[in-house]
């Protein structure tokens, strides 16, 4: 591995890996600080770990959506335009045009804070403070009755918070995959299609196959 590719390496991992200096060469890097860090480090996972103090409520929250949310998603997580419906449409997954949403299929509630936190607003990402999140995050799950509208969201109450699709998401140990090096030619003799994405037209008919020469 090139010294730059180190570099790129101890940085991106924030490990404060520290470069030593050959003869005649000055140190390259430093230890990061805990505030550095802690700018980065702002995932959090499915049962919870990582999510930052506040709190918030959905009353409080409703404000915050409406201000900061309600343009893309509507006034309700009905969507507006192209954007994604983000409540309702439980009870669809089961439809040939199920409706997924945040309250709908989302396994788990705590992701709910982690994408809010890192990747909106939509070109504003992560310009929210915490306690904004927990809002948002609790007026979502209040506007599909998931919690009362008084429940306080915080890092202590949000994973005990179970889902309604919690259980629709499965470990795939991938049976139909043979154990060793992958085959990349003359692997399939024949390919049968049992099922249609009949709703959106997607499963490819033979006149639509590629040529695989």
């Amino acid at each position: 591995m090139s010294k730059s590719r180190e570099i790129l390496l101890a940085l991106a991992l924030g490990t404060g890996l520290v470069l030593q200096a050959q003869a005649g060469e000055k140190p390259i890097g430093r230890v990061p600080t805990p505030e550095e860090i802690a700018r980065w480090d702002i995932d959090v996972r499915p049962d919870g770990l990582g999510l930052p103090p506040g709190r918030g409520t959905a009353r409080e929250g409703e404000e915050v959506y409406l201000a900061r949310c309600a343009q893309c998603h509507g006034e309700f997580g009905e969507a507006v335009g192209r954007w994604p419906q983000l409540v309702g449409g439980q009870g669809s997954l089961t439809w040939d045009d199920p409706i997924k949403t945040v309250t709908s299929y989302w396994p788990y509630a705590p992701t709910i804070f982690d994408y809010i936190k890192r990747a909106m607003p939509f070109g504003d990402a992560q310009s929210l403070t915490d306690d904004e999140v927990y809002a948002i995050t609790a007026f979502l799950l209040a506007s599909d009755g998931i919690i009362p509208e008084d429940f306080e969201v915080n890092a202590e109450t949000l994973p005990k918070i179970k889902m309604p699709n919690a259980e629709g998401f499965i470990m795939d140990a991938r049976p139909d995959v043979p154990k060793g090096e992958p085959c990349m030619k003359d692997c399939v003799a024949e390919v049968k299609i049992i099922g249609y994405a009949k709703a959106i037209g997607v499963t490819p008919d033979e006149h639509m196959r590629l040529p695989t020469d």
